[in-house]
């Protein structure tokens, strides 16, 4: 049926338009006898409320913005997954942009959701140009950080504990008598990239007695090629590290198919280690030793602070981090 408007729906269920609106929008409570007939009636006549109208007339929706880095890096579908759970058993809906790495997305996509007039923002980026903050800020929109956030009103930030997981690993290396130890480092320009680079430095550094070389640090992108790309580099070193800990998990596989065109072995010639503990982490050959982080727990308090921090000032959300030993590490052969 075209041209089906609230009136229709008030016609047929015998009440008022304003009684059916109350309905749709939940603004005042209406009996269940009531209720039963308004939403019948909606389904009789086909009607579809108009809710980009009604967020206008509200000044808010029942909506909420998630700004991720890649898409295509399986660690973002699965927090994507987690938080459109927990908004929709809170009654959100979640409209998600991807940047691609590329910060000047940012400000389009912030000027999209605030047309949308969002709820709050879920920015779990690994880079932001912080102008954004300020629009967000101004008009009082909540806003969730992930690493790269400082608390304020408004404004939450979940700091992952990078530094745990990445001390755990370089540990386990060095307990199993690895003393040259390569580090495939995310872009120095990612604040969660320097969060890991500086842990492994400092934990390097405290056992500097009883390495062979000064800690070896080769940056990439995040991406499976350039865990391969900084691998090949390596190779080509005149001593070659004997263990590998990549920042995230597809530069590790990146780095285990490199080892694997070389002809070398792991974790027989070179032990192997990740960070994220993505599916995939479970399905290489040999499996994968990672650093897990773990994105449901990122994901549902994501929602649940931009909720909360709709009226009222931020918090810190701190997540732990696990290191999960699998089969890609083993002790060193010389």
């Amino acid at each position: 049926m075209s041209g089906v408007g609230i009136k229709d729906v008030a016609k047929l269920s015998g009440v008022s338009t304003a009684t059916v609106s109350h309905v749709i929008n939940k603004t005042r409570y209406v009996s269940d006898e009531t209720k039963r007939r308004v939403l019948g009636a909606i389904e009789n006549v086909g009607y579809t409320p108009n809710i980009h109208a009604r967020n206008l007339a509200s000044g808010r929706s029942r909506t909420l913005g998630l700004i991720i880095s890649d898409i295509t890096n399986p660690f973002f579908p699965d927090l994507v997954k987690s938080i459109q759970e927990r908004a929709l058993e809170l009654g959100y809906d979640v409209i998600v942009l991807n940047t691609n790495y590329e910060p000047a997305r940012d400000a389009r996509y912030v000027q999209r959701l605030l047309e949308l007039r969002v709820r709050g923002v879920m920015i779990l980026t690994t880079e932001m140009d912080l102008s954004v903050i300020e629009r967000l800020s101004s008009r009082e929109i909540a806003v969730v950080f992930l690493d790269i956030g400082k608390v304020g009103p408004h404004t939450s930030n979940i700091r992952v504990n990078y530094e745990k997981g990445v001390h755990e690993a370089v540990e386990h290396l060095l307990e199993l008598g690895h003393r040259q130890i390569a580090f495939i480092s995310g872009p120095v320009r990612f604040k969660s990239a320097q969060f890991r680079r500086q842990a492994f430095l400092e934990t390097m550094t405290s056992h500097r007695a009883s390495l062979h070389t000064e800690p070896l640090i080769l940056e990439g992108n995040f991406k499976l090629e350039s865990g391969e790309q900084v691998v090949r580099e390596m190779l080509r070193l005149k001593s070659r590290p004997t263990a590998v800990l990549a920042a995230n998990d597809l530069m590790a596989v990146g780095a285990l198919r490199e080892l694997r065109r070389a002809g070398l072995q792991v974790p027989k010639d070179v032990s192997v280690v990740g960070c994220d503990d993505i599916s995939l982490a479970e399905l290489t050959d040999p499996r994968l030793t990672t650093i897990m982080i773990p994105r449901t727990e990122i994901g549902t308090a994501a929602v649940e602070a931009v909720l909360r921090t709709n009226s009222a000032e931020g918090r810190e959300i701190r997540i732990s981090t696990q290191l999960l030993v699998r089969q890609s590490t083993d002790a060193a052969r010389y």
